[in-house]
Order: C-alpha cells, then structure tokens, then sequence
C-alpha cells in the first residue's frame, strides 16, 4: 500500500519550499507570509472583522469608541495651532473608526477643511473597502500601502490594533547561550514546528537545532518593524510637528514571554496550523514601543489603560448623551453592553493599552495623567 499523500494550500507549500531550500525560517519571516504575502496572506484577501470574521476591534463594538477618538483629534488640532494637518491612520481595517471619528467632528469649525486624510493599509482588499465606506465623508482622503512619501504637513496619527500584526523574532536565553526560535519542518511527522537555534551559527541541513526544552516564560520577543515605524512617525513629526495615539492590546514592563497567538472564528487556532487562513498577533511591548518614540526625539505619556483613557476623555458623558436621544430600549442595551466591553477590565479595560506622543513636551494630551 502507497503512503498517503498530504496536500497542503498554496501558501503553506510557499513557506516549505523555502525553509527546504534556505533553511528554518525566523517567526517574522513567517508572520509576514501567513499574514501579508500578495497572493495568499491573510489580510490581502478578505474582511476579517466582524461577527462573520475571525475578530472584533473596538470601533465594530461600539460607536462610541470613534467618536471619542474624533472629539480627541479635534481637541489636539485645536490645541496645536488649529492649522492645516494630516490625519492617518494606520491599519484602518473597515474604514469604521474614520467613519466615526469624521461624523462625530463635522462640527467642529475648521476641522475637517483643515485636514488631509491619509489611510495606510498593506491590503488591497481592506483599502478598496475603506474606499466604498469612506466614499463621500471628506473630499481629501488618500490610501498608501506603507508610509512612503507622507505630505510635508504637521502628523495627526492614530492606530488602533495595529501593531500587534507586525512580526515578531522569539529569542531565548538557555543554559547554552542564546537561541532564536524559527519554524522549520519536522522530519519525523512532516509538519510545520518551532526550533531553537544557537545565535551566529549557519544553519546547516541535518543540525544546528536545539532539541532542548524551552518554556513560554523563557521567550523574548522584539519587534524591528514596531520600532521602524515608529521612528519613521517621529522623524516626521520633529520635522513638522504634531502628535499620535496608539491603542492596543499589549503590557507594561518586562517581557512577558511567549505571547504569539492566532485567532481564527473568534476563538484560538494553532499558530502553526494552515497559514494565511488565521490571523497572527503578538502583544505590543509598550515600554518599547515608548522608548523608541523617546530616542527619536519625541515626548511621550504615561501609559494608560482603554479603559481609563476612555472615560478620561468622556466615554461616560457620551453614552448617557446617546442613550438619552435612543427611544428603543434595545439600541440603549446594545450601547450599553458595547461600552462596557470597551472600559470593563473583564473585557478589553485593561488588557489595551494607550500611548500618547508628541512633538511638543510642553503639551498635555488629553485623556492621560501626565506627559
């Protein structure tokens, strides 16, 4: 009898061929394929969000969490001289945030004649979404792949669940030294696995992997891309001003070890299993992530919670204000039920975390203790 054979998807066929021919692969190398590959990756091709996705970020909970975001942006533009400015967001997943924050700002005088919008998304798929939802709200918005060859106008940036798609390197400090987990193939059952790896040495077929056993609490994890970007965001902003805010789901202090994670159908999925049909996160070191807006020049805040920034910037106020114009009882349950997702430290209070950034140190940002 002939062994079986095993079929596998076209991406996950990609990532093999090139650990065969190259060797293990680093975790960011294959973050980057399962998620953004042109063909095949995750978020090229599909709407992930939602009820009928895999995920659910704030702004699809509760409309609430853009409008604040808005009225935070308007209170800043204000605050920096009232001037014509650019406002991107990074990652704008289904245009829902942008959606918000301009209906909740149409208002404020000046705001929207002010600003040009800029929306950078890696996925085709996402940006021509955005593009149908946004149709119409403003008659300057423009979409960009990456962050090349931004407009020469002070920054207004917002992310929200945005860099904890970025990939990651796992390194490990063991008895013999320090080893990188990559993802090879094992040869005894065919199927994507983690190794170690001795730092500084080639990888060679048949060795230089370590079989010895690591503990999640031992990994280390870094994140280049984070740190380039963000650099990027402050480069700029020295040079023209403005500022940023950045939520997502993340800690304060050391690393907490391994924290890569994959999420299919709302629920968790083996990291490893088919890639490019699950979504890959790693928790944002936002100590780090600080620090490298610091080093670049910029001032930042301390480190709050969503929860806290929220009702910091009038979370509560503005749910009595809906539920007061709401006359179905139903609508006033799902308001409430959404806020309570965004601020309860059951829900995502506490795991999100917010930072603000600034050119100017003299500057209070709304919604934190200090700057």
């Amino acid at each position: 009898m002939s062994d079986p054979v095993c079929t596998f998807s076209a991406l996950e066929q990609i990532i093999r061929e090139r650990i065969k021919a190259r060797g293990a692969i680093t975790v960011a190398e294959y973050m980057d394929m399962a998620l953004g590959h042109e063909q095949y990756g995750y978020y090229m091709n599909r709407d992930p969000f939602g009820e009928h996705g895999d995920f659910t970020t704030a702004p699809e909970i509760c409309q609430i969490f853009g409008e604040l975001i808005g009225a935070w942006c308007a209170a800043v533009w204000q605050s920096l001289g009232s001037r014509p400015m650019m406002l991107m967001e990074l990652g704008g997943g289904r245009g829902t945030l942008m959606t918000d924050l301009l209906r909740a700002t149409r208002h404020v005088h000046g705001f929207h004649e002010a600003l040009t919008i800029v929306m950078v998304d890696a996925s085709p798929f996402l940006r021509r979404f955005q593009r149908a939802v946004l149709h119409g709200m403003h008659p300057r918005i423009h979409w960009q792949a990456n962050l090349e060859a931004l407009p020469d106008l002070p920054l207004l940036c917002i992310a929200n669940e945005f860099f904890d798609a970025l990939p990651i390197r796992q390194y490990a400090k063991t008895l013999t030294g320090l080893r990188e987990r990559l993802v090879a193939i094992d040869p005894h059952t065919n199927e994507l696995t983690f190794v170690m790896h001795d730092m500084g040495i080639k990888l060679v077929k048949g060795g230089g992997h370590s079989t010895e056993t690591v503990h999640d609490s031992q990994i280390i994890e870094s994140c280049p891309a984070m740190r380039h970007i963000a650099t990027h965001l402050a480069h700029h902003m020295q040079r023209h001003g403005g500022a940023g805010l950045f939520i997502d789901y993340g800690y304060r202090g050391e690393s907490r070890g391994n924290t890569l994670q994959a999420i299919k159908t709302h629920g968790f999925w083996p990291v490893l299993k088919s890639p490019g049909e699950a979504d890959i996160t790693a928790h944002v070191a936002f100590d780090d992530l600080a620090h490298t807006f610091e080093e670049a020049g910029l001032a930042s805040t301390s480190i709050t919670t969503q929860g806290a920034f929220l009702q910091s910037i009038g979370g509560v106020m503005r749910l009595g204000h809906l539920v007061a114009e709401t006359h179905k009882e139903e609508q006033k349950k799902q308001l409430r039920t959404g806020f309570e997702r965004l601020v309860s430290p059951q829900y995502m209070g506490e795991l999100f975390k917010v930072l603000g950034v600034c050119s100017n140190g003299q500057f209070h940002l709304p919604g934190f203790a200090d700057t």
